[in-house]
């Protein structure tokens, strides 16, 4: 195979990977929003059954003993099968950009185009130059493993509160108790959603 023949051949097989990563990434959004609008619509029809028990004092210790756990542990699945999927996006976004980088190299000259591909170096820095931001870890609340994993900590706290309660504890003493661990269980949440976004950049 002659060199012309070899660089077309690469150049088809490029532009095919970059379509099967761009199709995987709209998957992995499309299984995001997905996976999150089930969570918070059992979230909310638990609310609503939370509506209707809350006058009758006999059936809101059950309802809550059996709805609570339920929407905890579907909550971290969601919350972990997010972070998966963000994990997933940004390495195919980084594969795009490698790919774009090439076609900026080989084609480009003296052009911009595709050039944001070569910004930072590749790797983080390209992802961010995609989506035209500043890598800051504060941007990391704004994902939506983020948000579930705040309703996650509400959720949790909310628990650990009537559970304080059941055993005797004043009002006051078993809220703070409850702010506490929602805070925590929010920050071990943030802490693994950072740890999967340095181990992309590695």
């Amino acid at each position: 195979m002659d060199e012309d023949a070899r660089e077309q051949a690469l150049l088809t097989a490029l532009t095919t990977e970059h379509f099967v990563l761009q199709t995987s990434r709209s998957a992995t959004i499309t299984e995001s929003v997905g996976r999150t609008t089930i969570f918070l619509s059992l979230l909310s029809a638990a609310l609503i059954g939370l509506g209707f028990v809350s006058g009758t004092g006999h059936l809101l210790r059950p309802y809550l003993g059996a709805v609570l756990p339920t929407l905890v542990i579907t909550g971290l699945l969601t919350f972990g099968r997010l972070v998966q999927n963000m994990v997933e996006n940004s390495l195919d976004l980084q594969r795009i950009q490698r790919i774009r980088g090439w076609y900026h190299r080989r084609f480009a000259a003296d052009q911009e185009f595709f050039a944001d591909a070569l910004a930072g170096g590749g790797g983080r820095g390209a992802i961010w130059a995609a989506v035209g931001e500043r890598p800051r870890r504060a941007h990391l609340l704004l994902t939506t493993a983020a948000l579930v994993g705040a309703v996650n900590g509400l959720l949790i706290g909310l628990g650990v509160t009537l559970l304080v309660a059941l055993f005797g504890a004043p009002p006051g003493p078993a809220i703070a108790v409850g702010v506490v661990a929602a805070l925590a269980a929010f920050a071990l949440q943030f802490r693994h959603i950072s740890r999967a976004s340095i181990a992309v950049a590695g």
